[in-house]
């Protein structure tokens, strides 16, 4: 927190604590103070409401300015000797801009600062659009209608709350909002998700050997192996597996290039993956509708589990062979963060097992002192 927010926090307890009704906020490089006012001249409103005026630039000093001109504008409300005529020069113009109109901008300026590709289309759509069209477009933006769309739409504790809250504050500090949702998010992480149950290697040979097209087979066998995301397998340089290496290459997907090595190696040549045989699809549209299609092939031929579960098991997999957190967060487009909260959260009690045993049976693990 920098030194002037701190001074208006400081500032704002103190108003509060006195039990004045105005709060200082900072907009734009200036110091404001925001309370229920009567209404101005020539307003369309007839009850009071909640209202800006502009008192002073954010420095140390405008804090104290700010202060005491929001204490003797509570008085003289209280005392009903309040009059605009003492005030109109502070006013901030009302906007009648609408919901509509800021999102409209919101949406010009995220593509000013980024190409428009399928990858930022999609991103767009899935983080903001389907939020903001719930919105009451032809509504002045406010504190308390993004507040209750925020209820309205999302539960607490859950993902779908916390993207809620962090998608309409990004619009509220856009719009020149003073607010924040975030504390709205509650307790939601990707440790709360549920412990999913990965496959075992078996029932994932198992399935393998099940599939009856061959291009699809090779699509999962690949996914299987790599831990890929389900479009990426679209996306692969196979030049290093010709040329007798193990590793391939991602040419692009959503984290872009890297280099993947195989957990197991010997599902390589199980699954046949030096013959590729890919399926005839789309390619030319966004990774997620892309991966869409994986994803319903693999759900028409009921898989007995997601096949973004084959991920996961590769994740999982990674720390019994005694892979380094940071190599195999690399290897799958990840940040170390994301990683291990997101994997390691799931690795159960008989994972953790299985790699303390694996580890044991290491000619070069450490050993006590003789005795």
């Amino acid at each position: 927190m920098s030194n002037i927010e701190q001074r208006i926090k400081e500032a704002n307890g103190r108003l509060r604590a006195n039990y004045v009704g105005f709060q200082i906020e900072i907009m734009g490089g200036k110091l404001c103070i925001r309370g229920t006012m009567p209404p101005r001249p020539n307003s369309n409103h007839t009850k009071p409401y909640r209202q800006r005026l502009t008192v002073a630039k954010a420095n140390n000093e405008g804090v104290k300015i700010a202060e005491k001109m929001a204490k003797i504008i509570s008085v003289q409300i209280d005392a009903k000797t309040f009059d605009w005529v003492d005030y109109l020069n502070l006013v901030e113009p009302e906007t009648t801009k609408t919901i509509g109109d800021w999102v409209r901008e919101f949406e010009k300026d995220y593509f000013l600062r980024r190409e428009r590709t399928f990858k930022t289309e999609t991103t767009w759509k899935v983080e903001y659009e389907s939020i903001f069209k719930f919105l009451p477009h032809d509504e002045h933006i406010s504190p308390i209608i993004l507040e209750k769309i925020i209820i309205d739409h999302s539960s607490p504790d859950t993902r779908i709350r916390k993207r809620y809250c962090q998608t309409l504050s990004l619009l509220a500090k856009f719009a020149g909002l003073n607010c924040d949702f975030l504390k709205l998010s509650g307790n939601y992480s990707n440790k709360s998700r549920k412990a999913r149950e990965i496959p075992t290697d078996k029932q994932i040979q198992d399935f393998y050997f099940e599939l009856k097209n061959p291009g699809w087979r090779w699509v999962y066998g690949m996914i299987a192996t790599y831990g890929l995301r389900n479009h990426e397998v679209f996306f692969v340089d196979l030049d290093n597996l010709f040329e007798g290496e193990t590793a391939i290459s991602i040419t692009q997907g959503k984290t872009g290039s890297r280099k993947i090595w195989p957990l197991h190696p010997e599902w390589v040549e199980t699954f046949n993956l030096l013959n590729p045989t890919i399926p005839l699809i789309n390619l030319d549209r966004p990774n997620r509708e892309i991966g869409f299609t994986c994803t319903r092939y693999f759900s028409r031929v009921k898989m007995p589990f997601h096949v973004y579960d084959l991920r996961h098991a590769w994740a999982v997999r990674s720390l019994e062979y005694g892979i380094d957190i940071s190599l195999a967060a690399k290897q799958m487009g990840h940040s170390l963060q994301v990683h291990s909260n997101l994997y390691h959260s799931w690795i159960d009690s008989k994972i953790h097992q299985r790699a303390f045993d694996a580890a044991l049976l290491k000619d070069d693990r450490p050993r006590p002192p003789d005795t």
